[in-house]
């Protein structure tokens, strides 16, 4: 990785430096003298000076951004470097200062001790080549130092809590003890380190474990050797943590070959599972599983990357042929998975209780929606809180009649229609399971209605699908005897608007959602108190 001429060298003293600090730590721990902490700490000042000037040249490179290939994260990379060398530093300093508290110097000579030190210096050695080369199998290397350090501190941290039963001076033991941590400590510098210099290999940021679960994924992608045959480019990042990659082979030509993603493994566990009940149900319409990965309390999956757009870029970018054949066949899709799927058994959503759990969270982006009841001469206005409490009552006596799997996160990024093949599929399906079919439903009109797109046309276009997946809906309702379909709509409507508004910045995108889940609320609690038939104003609510 070529730097610039000033961030290099000063990196290189830097490296220097740090590891003159760890020679002087050795040297005072096979024979303390006096003379070692003072030339220890008469060096934190250059070591400090090093750092900052490193930080200030990548700030100006990242700045001025004259290099039209230039790459952010090498800088990241390098900055994340030098905070850590100057943490190893630090801690070679107090570790001497930890050192001078004891009363038996004789005590500091510890094999264990000078080993881990080796460990360090050896893993500081590695540094500037791991980095030039964006060579990650050597910043793996430099990563693990941090585990034997662990592992030898452990077993220091034993021994010292058993000896200090009997310790004649037990301060001293407890300074060992300090000093060991020091040592141990510089071992998670050098795993942050060996991190930033992987990131800078992958182009975006990755962990160890991430890392190792993408490099064991990619067996299933291509028999050349190694990670650094593939190219992985991040595609989003879910709400919950997890990352997606697209990952492409070497021979690869033409698009993705698969999709990575990582996170918390309870959530991709369950995507796992997901994924292969939907094979169960209708082959092809989810993307099969290539490999899954599990380590720690993380996980890691890898799909087949499925042909075609989404539904939110053919609705905003697509002709209106292309947008017409793609919602034909999204509902020829839904209405077949309904009709499979569809058992006895009557279940309730829970639209309410969705909604008061999220409640919070909506509050603190939009504070100003907490308003409290208010009365305009002999009218007394409800809060939204109080009006939920009473649609909450409200909807424990509604259920749908039967259930059928429902895809559970039915927004229009999650959808992908492939013309060629004249293809739906469904992606981010770890929430699916049997459920109300409605809450696919408003989930989908909402998605469509929050996109932060002004253009009179697309938004034209926007409610005009809405529109036309109401009656595609209702047919469905009207032919399975779905009786309480238009309350179940408002519900899932109420709960979807609300809970959108956490992720609009955009006032009026948010008020106007906030107002219209309001007003269903006020006409079903209105429909029942006059016991009318009630129908959801689709015109009012998308239109108006």
């Amino acid at each position: 990785m070529t730097l610039p001429k000033s961030i290099q060298d000063n990196l290189h003293f830097l490296l220097a430096e740090t590891g003159s600090h760890l020679g002087l730590l050795k040297e005072y721990l096979n024979l303390p003298t006096a003379s070692i902490p003072i030339r220890l700490l008469d060096r934190q000042g250059y070591v400090e000076n090093l750092r900052l000037s490193i930080h200030n040249h990548c700030l100006r490179e990242l700045a001025a951004g004259n290099d039209e290939d230039a790459d952010p994260q090498r800088f990241r990379t390098v900055e994340s470097i030098a905070t850590h060398l100057e943490r190893i530093s630090e801690l070679c300093r107090d570790a001497v200062l930890q050192g001078t508290h004891l009363q038996d110097k004789s005590l500091l000579k510890v094999k264990d001790y000078l080993e881990m030190l080796d460990r360090v210096s050896n893993g500081v050695e590695l540094i500037e080549s791991a980095l030039t080369e964006k060579d990650a199998r050597q910043a793996l290397k430099i990563g693990k130092v941090e585990q034997r350090l662990d592992q030898i501190y452990q077993k220091q941290l034993s021994h010292g809590i058993r000896s200090l039963k009997k310790e004649k001076r037990p301060a001293d033991r407890i300074s060992l003890i300090l000093l060991a941590h020091r040592i141990e400590q510089m071992g998670d510098a050098l795993l942050r380190i060996s991190e930033a210099i992987i990131s800078a290999s992958m182009g975006q940021h990755f962990n160890t474990e991430r890392y190792h679960a993408l490099n064991a994924s990619i067996d299933q992608l291509t028999s050349a050797d190694g990670i650094g045959q593939v190219q992985v480019e991040k595609i989003a990042e879910t709400r919950s943590g997890s990352a997606i990659n697209a990952v492409t082979a070497g021979s690869s030509e033409g698009g993705y070959d698969a999709i990575f993603k990582d996170g918390r493994k309870r959530k991709l566990k369950e995507e796992k599972q997901r994924l292969k009940d939907w094979h169960e149900i209708i082959p092809g319409l989810a993307p099969k599983i290539l490999s899954y990965q599990k380590r720690g309390e993380s996980a890691a999956l890898l799909v087949e990357h499925l042909a075609g757009e989404t539904f939110e870029q053919i609705l905003l970018h697509g002709s209106d042929e292309l947008l017409q054949e793609a919602f034909d066949h999204l509902t020829q899709t839904l209405k077949r998975v309904w009709l499979e799927t569809r058992s006895k058994k009557t279940v309730s959503a829970g639209y309410m209780k969705q909604l008061a759990k999220r409640m919070e969270d909506v509050y603190t982006i939009h504070p100003e929606f907490k308003l409290p009841a208010s009365r305009i001469g002999s009218a007394r206005l409800p809060s939204f809180d109080q009006l939920l409490e009473k649609m909450e009552a409200f909807e424990s006596r509604v259920k749908a009649p039967f259930s059928v799997y429902i895809h559970g996160d039915f927004n229009v990024d999650n959808i992908i229609y492939d013309p060629g093949e004249g293809r739906i599929n469904f992606i981010d399906l770890h929430r699916s399971r049997y459920m109300d079919y409605l809450q696919d439903v408003t989930v989908f009109m909402v998605s469509n209605y929050r996109l932060q797109v002004f253009d009179p046309r697309v938004r034209r276009r926007i409610v005009e699908l809405c529109r036309a997946f109401y009656r595609f809906a209702g047919q469905f309702a009207r032919k399975t005897d779905d009786e309480s379909f238009e309350i179940r709509l408002a519900l899932g409507l109420i709960r979807s608007f609300t809970t959108s508004t956490r992720f609009i910045l955009d006032k009026s995108l948010s008020r106007a959602m906030f107002y219209r889940a309001a007003y269903l609320m006020e006409k079903l609690l209105a429909s029942e108190a006059e016991n009318k038939p009630f129908k959801t104003p689709i015109q009012e609510i998308f239109v108006g």
